[in-house]
């Protein structure tokens, strides 16, 4: 039985596996890859330390960071968490099991939940059957593919701005549809989007389909308030909604909020349930920044230290 099994390899797993190694935890950490959601930005500019880094780069380096601590913490890659519950109950409880999508399981005395969150998609027809034929979730992958073709992005947020600015050197027209009536991303984002002649940007869109048949050949969407449908000649269309958080794995066993977020104590990490600790962006904490997550993170192996001692 380990003492902590951490599910997760973005800059939140990582952390905590330094900070559960430094502390002499016989850890084991999962993780599909190493990086998390950033590995696909082209240019962190908020990283601290860094002025500017690729998330390829971020990823190798937390990766070797971790490495150093091979004698304290067993890596198993690529292996996913599916399942996760409680061994015994009450006063006899021993800790928990973790299944994998290996049908490994695993035993640790506690477990730090650092899993993250995956991209959201639009489900509207023609997303799922166009995916990868003009539809994509990555800017950073494909802006190239769109060397002098008209594209839509889908979200006024932060990644949607990103991936405005991504296309900037490659789409001849970028389309931002925003479903409110204000982007949502951080402000020197907005300006810098905002200024580019390339850019129009429409409030109260509703994307309604994906158009083509081999192809994106257009995408349909409607003005919120009037209910007037229009399409849009494009190529290309990039899915920049937000994300899903990763916790299925815990689904019953710890307290979720109604996005499926699990409730975080922000002082301690802790959850719902004793011995389960968790950060990043799987977590109801409303700043989904690298920075915070690692120190979350932090806080949650020094949380989980802290149980184990207490409950020898």
């Amino acid at each position: 039985m380990y003492d902590v099994i951490i599910v997760g390899g973005g800059p939140a797993g990582v952390a905590a596996g330094i900070y559960t190694a430094r502390k002499k935890l016989k850890t084991l950490l999962m993780t599909e890859e190493f990086g998390g959601q950033s590995i696909v930005s082209d240019d962190i500019q908020n990283w601290i330390g860094d002025a500017h880094i690729s998330g390829f780069d971020l990823a190798k380096k937390l990766e070797a960071h971790l490495r150093t601590y091979s004698d304290d913490v067993d890596i198993k890659i690529p292996e996913k968490a599916v399942e996760v519950k409680r061994i015994g109950d009450g006063l006899t409880a021993m800790g928990f099991e973790v299944k994998t999508d290996k049908n490994n399981v695993y035993q640790a005395r506690a477990v730090i939940l650092a899993s993250g969150a995956r991209r959201r998609k639009l489900n509207i027809p023609g997303e799922d059957r166009l995916n990868g034929k003009g539809v994509v979730y990555c800017s950073t992958c494909d802006a190239p593919l769109f060397k002098d073709k008209a594209v839509a992005v889908v979200g006024g947020g932060n990644a949607g701005l990103e991936a405005v600015v991504d296309l900037f050197p490659y789409a001849s027209k970028i389309y931002l549809l925003e479903f409110g009536e204000t982007l949502k991303g951080d402000q020197v984002s907005q300006e810098e989007v905002k200024k580019n002649q390339k850019v129009e940007i429409l409030f109260f869109a509703e994307t309604r389909e994906i158009l083509g048949d081999k192809f994106v050949a257009g995408l349909k969407y409607s003005h919120r308030k009037t209910g007037e449908e229009k399409i849009l000649d494009v190529k290309g269309v990039f899915v920049e909604i937000g994300s899903v958080p990763n916790s299925e794995m815990v689904k019953g066993l710890v307290a979720l909020d109604k996005y499926g977020q699990v409730i975080i104590d922000s002082k301690h990490s802790t959850t719902s349930e004793p011995g389960i600790f968790a950060a990043g962006d799987v977590t109801d904490d409303p700043y989904k920044q690298n920075n915070i997550s690692v120190g979350d993170a932090v806080k949650a192996a020094l949380a989980a230290y802290n149980y184990l001692l207490k409950n020898k």
